[in-house]
């Protein structure tokens, strides 16, 4: 901190500051000094976001930024404490904030009085280096090979990264996965002797789910080393291999050959860029049979990819590759390329349950995540699924199976939904 201004004049500056930018805020959160003072909130309140230094503050005020404040809470600047899904309210009220003229005069000299210097720098977790929306083998890594062992503290035994399919609240995770898996199988209606094609197989669970389940030849592919090397040991330790071959291939180079009576994609649809759908929707159109069904399992989004706060953090530290658009658009180069859309349905409720029961397996095992990785990979990740679980939440991110099949041509499926909700399940 500098000698020139005194702690006791910095936290002057930065309760007067907080106080007039948080009048109108009635959210759950509250915010406390580096002092120890809580300046807003109720003192019950269920997450408290706490300022180490003066100098996070201060580059709030004077670049308004939020971007340094998620780099800021990565450094140890920032600590979050309680619910921190709850901290993206206050997210949304400072990103839409717009100050009077006069009370912002007011505040950037506040914020000139506190120390600019005193505060830590982000280490310990990966940045994106390259060009944005390239669906690389090394944009894929940046994200999914930080460690399997990583993964395995807080995924359930199938080691399935995507949103569940809950019957209720009180479900288990490890069950609403398997629920996922089947639901996906029946979806596709899978039967022995077919081939199906999983694009972005990650570690082998609906793979494996299929291929044991359901008697198909799986031909499961990624990009990401680690993964595939988890789920080519996991296909040997269960002796699947002559029914699932897992490749670490790009979809792009799948041979001209190739020919299969299903095709799903569960997760990797994020990573392939808006600019990449014809031809991913071309390369799958041409691999799929007469008469096949592809689903594809999507996250979407309200708006578009718009370059905001939020998206230039998630593509550095996040995702480099990743990029959202709206279900209609999606629907739209399906249908440009050719398929025929047959069935629509959001899983958007059951992902916000699925990343609430992920972020309390993180933060049970922070010992053990921060010993397999750092202790700034484990904030960033409680940091994004946190925020993705309160978008989910309110509805501005959605997740979506679209089911789909060769325009023109007699369709696979029943003529009503009844294979979907075995009588178990209703």
């Amino acid at each position: 901190m500098n000698e020139e201004v005194p702690e006791y004049g910095a936290a002057i500056a930065g309760r007067r500051i907080l106080q007039r930018v948080l009048a109108d805020y009635r959210g759950p959160a509250a915010v406390r000094l580096w002092n120890g003072e809580q300046v807003t909130g109720s003192d019950s309140a269920s997450c408290v976001v706490v300022f180490k230094h003066p100098a996070p503050l201060r580059h709030l005020l004077l670049h308004q930024a939020l971007t340094p404040l998620g780099e800021a809470y990565l450094a140890g600047d920032i600590v979050v404490e309680g619910d921190m899904e709850a901290l993206f309210g206050l997210v949304e009220y400072l990103r839409t904030y717009k100050a009077r003229w006069p009370d912002r005069v007011r505040m950037l000299g506040q914020a000139l009085r506190l120390p600019a210097n005193g505060h830590a720098s982000v280490a310990g977790v990966a940045r994106a280096g390259r060009a944005e929306h390239e669906n690389s083998a090394e944009a894929i890594a940046r994200h999914y090979d930080v460690s399997n062992e990583f993964y395995r503290l807080w995924l359930d035994p199938e080691m399935v990264y995507s949103c569940a399919y809950f019957r209720d609240a009180g479900q288990s995770l490890a069950a609403a996965q398997e629920d996922k898996l089947d639901y996906i199988c029946r979806k596709l209606q899978l039967s022995p002797g077919q081939s199906l094609l999983d694009i972005g197989c990650g570690w082998g669970g609906l793979a494996i789910w299929a291929a044991r389940r359901y008697g198909v030849q799986v031909h499961g592919i990624t990009l990401s080393r680690k993964q595939y090397d988890f789920a080519v040991e996991r296909v040997r330790r269960e002796g699947l291999e002559p029914q699932v071959l897992i490749e670490l291939r790009d979809y792009r180079d799948l041979p001209g050959d190739a020919s299969y009576d299903r095709v799903v994609s569960v997760g990797m649809f994020e990573h392939i860029g808006i600019a990449n759908f014809p031809l991913y929707f071309a390369t799958i159109q041409r691999v799929l049979k007469p008469g096949g069904l592809f689903l594809n399992h999507g996250i979407t989004n309200d708006t578009g990819w718009q370059r905001t706060a939020i998206t230039h953090f998630i593509n550095r530290y996040v995702f480099p590759d990743g990029e959202l658009t709206r279900i209609s658009e999606v629907c739209n180069a399906m249908e440009e390329t050719g398929f025929a859309i047959l069935d629509v349905e959001s899983l958007r409720r059951h992902y916000a349950l699925t990343l609430r029961r992920w972020i309390e397996a993180l933060e049970g095992h922070r010992d053990d995540v921060v010993k397999q990785v750092s202790d700034a990979t484990y904030l960033l990740w409680r940091l994004y699924m946190a925020g993705s679980a309160y978008y989910f939440e309110q509805g501005s991110m959605d997740v979506y199976q679209v089911l789909a099949a060769h325009r023109y041509q007699p369709l696979a499926t029943p003529l009503r939904r009844d294979h979907l909700y075995p009588r178990e399940m209703q």
